[in-house]
């Protein structure tokens, strides 16, 4: 754990960004919700300038969105059209993802990988009654497939990946504590993990596919 000595040296960006991520965790900002810099400003008593930082970071991440004349505001919820609709181009994409990163493995990636898998694993068990432990799962799942996509060597798809990745991370946020299916999620990303160790890129397209069509049938199931 960093000493508090340690997070005072951190930026005041950095800082707000982790403060307003773990509000929008723990459900304390709604979707849609306005974010007033002056009032963030008073209410986390800082100056706005870090604040500004922190906000289009997370305008980066897909979490929060700016609108001229309007300012900044939570992300809005998906429509259940939009969330099949993100998840039919995942099902078409990440496999061939899988395919090509099969094709180009070395241990480094490999380790990294597995790390990946491990902690999601660790943090699946409180995924969906802790706050932090949703967090950690939320991290490990995006890192996992952002490893595949980096190590699939093809631009073009990486680049269509990380378009996506904005809205993957609202879809990940709005799942909510109780709703991640993180126990379910942490054996199919070791399934994936151990088709990519084998080397058998076919193996590693299906079992990406059978991952993505499990997260979506457990999502039409809450």
């Amino acid at each position: 754990m960093p000493s508090e000595a340690h997070k005072k040296k951190r930026p005041l960006a950095d800082q707000m960004y982790d403060v307003l991520l773990d509000q929008f965790m723990a459900g304390k900002r709604a979707p849609g919700e306005p974010l007033n810099i002056g009032a963030l400003s008073r209410e986390l008593e800082v100056s706005q300038t870090p604040l500004r930082e922190a906000l289009a970071r997370l305008e980066h991440t897909g979490l929060v969105v700016r609108e001229a004349l309007k300012g900044y505001r939570v992300a809005p919820m998906f429509s259940e059209k939009e969330i099949d609709k993100l998840m039919d181009a995942r099902i078409v994409l990440e496999p061939a993802l899988a395919y090509e990163t099969c094709r180009r493995t070395t241990p480094e990636f490999l380790d990294e990988l597995r790390q990946a898998v491990d902690e999601l694993a660790d943090s699946a068990d409180l995924a969906d009654t802790e706050s932090r432990s949703f967090r950690s799962y939320w991290a490990a799942d995006d890192r996992f497939h952002a490893l595949i996509a980096q190590q699939s060597d093809n631009q073009f798809l990486e680049t269509a990946y990380r378009s996506l990745n904005g809205q993957m991370q609202r879809f990940r946020l709005f799942s909510k504590l109780g709703n991640t299916g993180a126990g379910h999620a942490a054996k199919e990303h070791r399934a994936v993990y151990e088709a990519l160790v084998e080397g058998n890129p076919e193996i590693a397209a299906i079992r990406m596919r059978e991952h993505l069509q499990s997260a979506n049938r457990r999502r039409k199931q809450r």
